[in-house]
Parts: structure tokens; C-alpha cells; sequence
């Protein structure tokens, strides 16, 4: 139980009780009157304080000492073991015939609620300390829009021949890896060109906020290891990374923003065409970087990271 300090009968209030009826003679039911409590509460402290001192003032744990509804261990080991391999919660109480809730209490107390991460290694999180030290840069393919709103926007199902001939266009982003300060743009393709020409303009953005880019990492894209990409980053004095293949979580910052980006922007409305779609990006990202915080951050918005940073290393 958690009371207030001077509440009537917080630890202090047991202790005048005791202190009435023991040192000042007072009677019970006088005692209680006084205090505004029963005479049965009075004695229970009193019975407590006589038996075990001033520990038997403390608050006890009012959860049962008991609990004969608690599966046994052989079957939360089973549960346990079967989780490991992947079994989903409801997979696991119809097999071991067992509710659902049971299950899902079993494998939140043992560390197994979430399937996601069983038998993936331990993320290994880092974050770069000085603005442009490192720039992650990623694209995402997004289908143009034909005919007004698509299946998404509009709840159901893709139609036979929805979305054939509309094509593509191609989101290039780039994010700060200290400040989160990120850049996009829409591009028709991401041919080493277009690749470059967004690279440079993504530089450029970042020196008007004085971050000088460092270094960038990207995928393996064919774009990024032509020699005309790295003849771009050596022009520009950046010294480019590749993720390890089959290993997207390595520019994870790349592909958490793409998700945010998707759901705030991409799908957060509904568009009549891809060229209103297009227009929307610059509020977005100006609402991204100025507005949003981020829990990364210590809830702090990429601005007032980037200013409270450059603080430090300027």
C-alpha cells in the first residue's frame, strides 16, 4: 500500500497509536475514536507492534501466499521451449490446451513476449557523437499514382489490373546519424547519376546547416559501388561505407526514418495524383525536423539536437 507521509495512518500515525494505548495508557476504543479509525484496525496494530516490534508497523504485500490456479513448471518450461522455436501465442495454448492469457502472462514473465526478436542476436545499437560524422543514405521504390486514390488509401484489395503501367518513382533520404536531420527528395530513378546529383544536393543541404559530411554509409545497390560513385564521394572528401550484405539492420536509422516516412507522409493521406504526393514531402520533412521528437533523441526534435550539438563542437 502506498499512502501519504502524514496520512492518518501512514508508519507515523501506527507509531502515536501504539505510543497512546502503550505509553500514555489510553484505551483501545478511545484511541481509535481519537484517530478516526475502528477499534479493530487499532487492535490489529497493536497485536502486530506486540508481536514483532516496530517491523509489524510496516506495510505488508497484500498478494496472496498462494496460488493454486498457477500452472507447474514442467508445463511453463514447455511453454518456455516451444516459444523458443517461434510458436506464436495462440499457436501455443491450442496445442498445450492451455488460455491464452495463461500463455501470454508465462512468456512476459520469462522474457519471451516478443517473437520478433527469438533467435535474432542482441541489437547492437550505436550513435555517432559529432554531426556529419556519419550520413546514412537509402532509397525506397513507391508506385506513382494513377487514377486517384489507390487500394491502400482505400481499404481493399489490389484489382486484377490496378497498379500495372503506373510505375515508379524512387525516394532517395538521407539522415544525420547524431541529430537525426534528414533529407529526401523524389527522383525518377536511381541510376549512379541520379544517385550522385542526390548526393551532392544532400551535401549541400547539410553545410547550409553547417554539419560538413564525413562519411555516408549506403547498401550494396549497383548505384552505389560504381566507380562513378566513388570518384563523387573523393571529389567531395567522404569516405563511403557499405552495410554487410543480407544485413539491412546495419543502416537501420536509414530504414526506421523510410517507415515514419511512409506512414506520415507516403500514407498518411490521401493524394489525387503522384505530383500532389511529391508536393507534400518539403512540409513533411519540415515538420520531421523541426517539430517531431524523437525517442532516440531524448525526445528532442533534430533542430534542437543539431543546435544543442554544434554547441559542443564548433
Amino acid at each position: 500500500m502506498k499512502c501519504h507521509a502524514n496520512a492518518r495512518l501512514s508508519p507515523i500515525g501506527r507509531q502515536l497509536l501504539i505510543q497512546r494505548i502503550e505509553v500514555d495508557g489510553w484505551p483501545v476504543p478511545r484511541c481509535a475514536e481519537s484517530m478516526g479509525i475502528s477499534e479493530r484496525t487499532a487492535r490489529k496494530w497493536l497485536a502486530r507492534w506486540r508481536a514483532e516490534g516496530s517491523a509489524g508497523l510496516v506495510d505488508r504485500s497484500s498478494a496472496p501466499r498462494s496460488h493454486p490456479n498457477r500452472i507447474g513448471s514442467g508445463l511453463e518450461e514447455a511453454i518456455c521451449a516451444l516459444r523458443r522455436i517461434r510458436l506464436s501465442g495462440p499457436q501455443l495454448a491450442e496445442l498445450l490446451e492451455v488460455p491464452l492469457s495463461t500463455v501470454s502472462a508465462v512468456l512476459k514473465r520469462n522474457g519471451l513476449g516478443r517473437l520478433c526478436r527469438l533467435g535474432l542476436e542482441p541489437a547492437r545499437r550505436y550513435e555517432r557523437a559529432r554531426p556529419g560524422e556519419l550520413l546514412h543514405i537509402d532509397v525506397k521504390k513507391l508506385g506513382r499514382i494513377r487514377g486517384g486514390a489507390g487500394h491502400r488509401m482505400l481499404n481493399r484489395g489490389r484489382g486484377r489490373h490496378q497498379g500495372r503501367g503506373a510505375g515508379w518513382d524512387y525516394v532517395h533520404i538521407a539522415i544525420d546519424d547524431a541529430t537525426r536531420l534528414a533529407y529526401a527528395e523524389v527522383l525518377p530513378d536511381e541510376k549512379a547519376t541520379t544517385v550522385i546529383g542526390f548526393l551532392k544536393r544532400a551535401v549541400a543541404f547539410y553545410a547550409r546547416h553547417h554539419i560538413h559530411v564525413e562519411r555516408l554509409i549506403t547498401d550494396n545497390g549497383s548505384a552505389y559501388r560504381s566507380k562513378l560513385h566513388a570518384i563523387a564521394c573523393r571529389a567531395l572528401g567522404i569516405r563511403h561505407l557499405r552495410t554487410r550484405p543480407y544485413r539491412p539492420q546495419t543502416n537501420g536509422k536509414a530504414e526506421r526514418f523510410i517507415r515514419t516516412m511512409l506512414d506520415g507522409w507516403a500514407y498518411g493521406a490521401i493524394y489525387g495524383s503522384t505530383a500532389e504526393r511529391t508536393a507534400a514531402l518539403d512540409g513533411w520533412l519540415w515538420h520531421y525536423n523541426h517539430h517531431r521528437r524523437h525517442a532516440g533523441i531524448s525526445r528532442a526534435t533534430p533542430i534542437t539536437r543539431l543546435n544543442n550539438l554544434l554547441g559542443n563542437y564548433i
